[in-house]
């Protein structure tokens, strides 16, 4: 049995450096949160598709270094793996996706592993996939619902994207799945966006109105405040001489959820993925500088 079970869409990536070059490397905020977690010592499987192709090879191959479980990540002959490449300017990091079409965006219902679902000590999956495609949105909902069914415990990130559906459309839906979700793990951006709320306590209340026991809202480099229902801690940022936060939530989320199946201590979990996410923004790339913990 999987401490962490992660459903979501590996994408290879393209990283702009200073000098004109890139760096090539590993995304999708799933995967990037199931190597954050594996990097802390939980044992983690992820569920996914991937094309057959040179990419899909190569995040084969990330896995089994990072101690990830990829026996129910299903390889798609003549499908493409989706990337995307990463620039940076003075306002921060930006992203160029070519993702339409992909091995991953094409998981079906059927195409789920329940049996991998049940057998897991938390399920976590994010908003990107309800946006993605109709057939991984289709997927996503049955993952959750068989987790919520069974009473395994779920994690879920809004992680909103505008490019992919109208802000309406995107509300609802993502609403809806979190609605089953006990541990929601939101930025301070998308969580805006989402509900219409402005100030950390508007949102953590309105996440614990749908039905969520544990609410940790990112704050970027205000670092996070976390609740579990009877009072909010926030956890100041830590200072770093930061050059690409590209995958930071994601890292903070696979430290918090490893953390937190660990010991059951929000707090402790919450300051341990703030520094490490923290950490992860020195270098450049969502996974290469993800920090290891303690085993």
């Amino acid at each position: 049995m999987a401490d962490l079970i992660c459903l979501g869409e590996p994408l290879f990536e393209l990283t702009a450096c200073p000098d004109g070059s890139f760096k090539s490397g590993f995304g999708g905020d799933v995967s990037n949160v199931a190597v954050a977690a594996a990097r802390q010592g939980a044992d983690v499987a992820l569920i996914t598709r991937i094309g057959g192709d040179r990419f899909g090879e190569k995040l084969r191959g990330l896995w089994p270094r990072e101690g990830i479980n990829h026996e129910h990540v299903q390889s798609a002959s003549g499908e493409d793996t989706g990337l995307y490449f990463v620039f940076h300017d003075e306002r921060g990091h930006h992203f160029v996706y070519r993702r339409k079409g992909s091995a991953a965006s094409r998981m079906l219902p059927a195409q789920v592993p329940d049996d991998v679902i049940l057998n897991a000590g938390m399920f976590y999956t994010s908003g990107i996939n309800l946006g993605v495609s109709p057939e991984l949105k289709s997927a996503t909902q049955h993952a959750i619902q068989t987790a919520q069914a069974s009473g395994i415990q779920i994690a879920f990130d809004p992680n909103l994207r505008t490019a992919l559906w109208p802000l309406d459309k995107a509300r609802q839906i993502t609403h809806e799945a979190m609605r089953k979700c006990s541990i929601v793990l939101p930025g301070l951006d998308d969580a805006r966006q989402l509900t219409g709320l402005h100030s950390p306590e508007e949102i953590i209340s309105f996440y614990h109105d749908l039905g969520a026991e544990v609410v940790a809202l990112s704050l970027g480099a205000d670092g996070v405040s976390v609740s579990e229902g009877q009072g909010i801690h926030t956890i100041p940022g830590v200072m770093v001489k930061a050059v690409d936060a590209t995958g930071a939530g994601d890292c903070f989320n696979g430290i918090f959820l490893s953390a937190y199946l660990k010991s059951k201590d929000v707090l402790k979990s919450a300051e341990l993925a703030n520094q490490g996410a923290a950490r992860s923004t020195t270098g450049y790339g969502a996974v290469d500088p993800i920090p290891y913990g303690k085993t």
